[in-house]
C-alpha cells in the first residue's frame, strides 16, 4: 500500500505509454523529501534522498500492476519497467545488549506496551512485521494465528494467498509462549493489541523507541535479521534455521552464513591439519 501512495503523485497523470527507461529514472530521483526549499522562489533546493533500495521496491509495484492488467487483457503489451541496480543486503542485526536497551525504551515509553509486545515476538521467531500485526490467538479472516494448546504459530492465514514470501508454521519458542498465554489470559485477541484493537501500524512508536535507545539504522525488519543471527551464532544449521524462519537456504547461506561457528569450519580444518 505504501508503495502505490509513494507512485501516485509523480505516476498518476501518465499513461502506460509513458513508461520507458527515462522516465523510470527520472522518478527514482524525483522520490525524494524535500526538506528545504529557496524561501524567495520555493524552489526545493535541499533533498532527503530515499535508498535506492526503495524506489526499486515501488517500481517493482508498478512493474507488477503493467503485468496484471497484461495478463487479464486490459493491456495489449506490456512496458519494461527501467529498475535502479540491486543493492548489498543489510545486515545491520541487534547484539543483546542493544535489543534490551530499545525493549526497554518500548516499555518506559508513553502508552507503548503494544510496542514491547511486537518486538518480544519478533526477536524469538523472526516474523516479518505485517505478519506479526496480522496475528492473532484464534483464527482471523486476516492472517495468522498462535495456537497456544499445541505450540505451533501460523504465520499465513487460511484465506491468504501464497506468496514468495512463504510464512510456514514453526513452533513458538518456550519463553515467548510464556509471554503468549499471559497477554491472552488477560483478555488479548490480537498478538500486538492497543487497547482492546488491533495495532495497524508502529511507524511513529518504533522510530520513537529506537530514538530513545540512542541506536541507529534500526528498522522492524532488523529484528528479523537479529533473530536469525542468534540462532545461528547459537548453533543453529541453515537448513533448520531456514525452516524455522521460512527463509530460503540460500538467503540464510548468503546473507547470515558467516555468524555460524561452522561457517567454513571444514576448509579451516583442513587448511589447518599438518
Amino acid at each position: 500500500m505504501y508503495a502505490v501512495e509513494a507512485l501516485t503523485p509523480f505516476w498518476g497523470n501518465l499513461k502506460v505509454s509513458d513508461v520507458r527507461g527515462e522516465v523510470c529514472r527520472r522518478y527514482a530521483k524525483w522520490r525524494k523529501k524535500v526538506v528545504k526549499r529557496d524561501p524567495k522562489t520555493k524552489e526545493p533546493i535541499e533533498f532527503e534522498p530515499i535508498s535506492q533500495g526503495t524506489a526499486r521496491k515501488e517500481l517493482g509495484t508498478l512493474r507488477a500492476a503493467i503485468n496484471y492488467c497484461h495478463g487479464e487483457g486490459y493491456l495489449t503489451n506490456a512496458p519494461a519497467v527501467t529498475m535502479p541496480d540491486k543493492t548489498e543486503p543489510k545486515e545491520r542485526w541487534l547484539t543483546r545488549q542493544e535489543a534490551a536497551r530499545l525493549l526497554n525504551a518500548a516499555r518506559t515509553g508513553d502508552k507503548t506496551r503494544h510496542l514491547a509486545q511486537f518486538i518480544i515476538i519478533a526477536l524469538y521467531t523472526g516474523t516479518r512485521k505485517d505478519a506479526i500485526l496480522r496475528m492473532g490467538f484464534e483464527r482471523n479472516t486476516l492472517g495468522g494465528r498462535f495456537d497456544l494448546e499445541n505450540g505451533l504459530m501460523y504465520r499465513k492465514g487460511d484465506s491468504e494467498r501464497s506468496t514468495k514470501k512463504a510464512r510456514k508454521p514453526a513452533k513458538i519458542p518456550r519463553q515467548l509462549a510464556v509471554h503468549l498465554k499471559i497477554w491472552r489470559a488477560n483478555g488479548q485477541r490480537w498478538a500486538v493489541e492497543y487497547e482492546g484493537a488491533r495495532v495497524g501500524s508502529l511507524k511513529r512508536s518504533f522510530n520513537n523507541a529506537v530514538r530513545r535507545a540512542g541506536l541507529k539504522d534500526v528498522t522492524p525488519h532488523t529484528l528479523k535479521h537479529t533473530a536469525i543471527t542468534w540462532a545461528l551464532q547459537n548453533g543453529a544449521s541453515t537448513w533448520d534455521a531456514a525452516g524455522f524462519f521460512s527463509t530460503s537456504v540460500e538467503t540464510i547461506e548468503k546473507i547470515y552464513g558467516h555468524h555460524s561457528p561452522e561457517h567454513q569450519a571444514t576448509a579451516l580444518r583442513a587448511v589447518e591439519r599438518r
